[in-house]
């Protein structure tokens, strides 16, 4: 029997989420979350996708990954699919930080798991909890290939003249101090369906990917490899998001500590998680924020206004970043679905070859799509994301041939 199931894996400190895909069609067989992890009230809800079954799920205690992850196993089973399944060729890991090593998608091993460890201090937020998903992994099934698929990788192509701050050598050098961008998998899935979208290769295309959900990311793709993208060293750099400020005068942070009193944490907390759009309406939920603006809030407006502002500005830079572009790709939750925020960040930039067809950018779809007219220089397309499929994807082309 072939082994041609890949389980990918995305540990979040108090979640697992996961999908079973079958790679010899890239099908869904399984899809599921459980969440609240180390409290009485854990959730996990599971999906079987072969067969038509319904969706099930439970509330109570799961004490810590390990007890989530067997939890998982037990439903995969009553479905056939559990982990013990010899189809199952491998398990892949999303890993949000792999910092300058990991440039491609790795074997774990113990070396490995030292690494991801030592890059703790730059995603103190993300690392810990993916390498607790990955040893509770490895020790239900210590046999089986694991894949590290890092989010930081595709990002790593950047020339050093993008990569790097202008700040002493010495100094970054020793703390590791540099962009490493974040959303790498989705800018990869993306950029690649969007040449397909276009008839050609990768290598012949110039993309920008503007990946628009609560967390919001932009990336300069020439000819499949990532050239620029707007978060750095953290997720905080870059767009406008829904609880993130992106780019501001670091000088900011000294002035609220001499003169607002406020500590490291204080500002920690109001730059990641009270500013972006919550911050400056009070909510960052895109669909209700045009609710709100279409009842006439005027806050509301100026938040979507500043949203859009920021949007257009790397649009512009990215352009000049890449000279010649091909097409623009809208993804993730707000890209995808809201077409105001599509709209209004193209307008005003047909000098550039840019515009959107009103009834095609209003249409709603699953599928990769078209919004720009017939006659325009730039194509602007709509392509949904699959962070899930590209991690597959790139765990079973490393270990399936093996």
């Amino acid at each position: 029997m072939s082994s041609t199931r890949v389980l990918v894996l995305n540990s979040g400190s108090s979640s697992v989420k996961y999908q079973l895909l079958d790679m010899r069609d890239r099908s869904r067989l399984a899809v599921g979350l459980v969440e609240r992890i180390g409290e009485e009230t854990a959730r996990l809800r599971h999906t079987p996708l072969d067969g038509g079954g319904a969706s099930r799920g439970w509330t109570g205690p799961i004490a810590d990954h390990e007890a989530a992850l067997k939890a998982v196993s037990e439903e995969l089973s009553k479905d056939g699919l559990g982990l013990d399944s010899p189809e199952l060729a491998a398990i892949g890991h999303r890993v949000v930080h792999g910092g300058k090593h990991f440039t491609e998608p790795t074997v774990i091993d113990d070396a490995v798991l030292a690494e991801i460890e030592r890059l703790i201090p730059v995603a103190p937020l993300h690392n810990p909890a993916n390498l607790t998903g990955i040893r509770t992994a490895r020790s239900l099934r210590p046999d089986l290939p694991q894949v590290a698929v890092f989010d930081t990788a595709f990002h790593t192509t950047m020339p050093e003249s993008a990569a790097r701050y202008a700040i002493d050598v010495r100094t970054a050098d020793e703390h590791r101090i540099r962009r490493y961008g974040f959303h790498g998998t989705s800018h990869a899935y993306v950029s690649r369906a969007t040449a397909q979208l276009l008839g050609k290769s990768p290598e012949e295309v110039n993309v920008i990917v503007l990946h628009l959900g609560n967390g919001a990311s932009a990336s300069a793709v020439r000819g499949g490899r990532c050239v620029e993208t707007s978060m750095g060293l953290t997720p905080l750099e870059g767009l406008v998001m829904g609880t993130r400020s992106g780019d501001m005068d670091p000088a900011v942070i000294f002035h609220l500590m001499r003169v607002g009193g406020m500590s490291t944490d204080e500002i920690d907390t109001l730059l990641n998680k009270k500013s972006g759009l919550i911050g400056l309406c009070g909510d960052n939920d895109m669909r209700e924020i045009r609710r709100r603006i279409d009842a006439g809030d005027e806050q509301a407006q100026l938040a979507f206004d500043i949203y859009i502002h920021r949007l257009k500005k790397y649009i512009g830079a990215y352009y000049a970043v890449l000279g010649r572009v091909d097409a623009i790709a809208f993804t993730a939750g707000v890209g995808e679905n809201a077409a105001p925020v599509r709209e209004a960040a193209v307008a005003g930039l047909e000098e550039l070859g840019l515009a959107v067809d009103g009834e095609l950018n209003a249409v709603r779809g699953d599928e990769a799509r078209l919004i720009s007219p017939a006659h325009a220089r730039v194509a602007v397309a709509v392509v949904p994301t699959d962070e899930e499929l590209e991690i597959a994807t790139q765990t079973y082309a490393l270990v399936g041939k093996s």
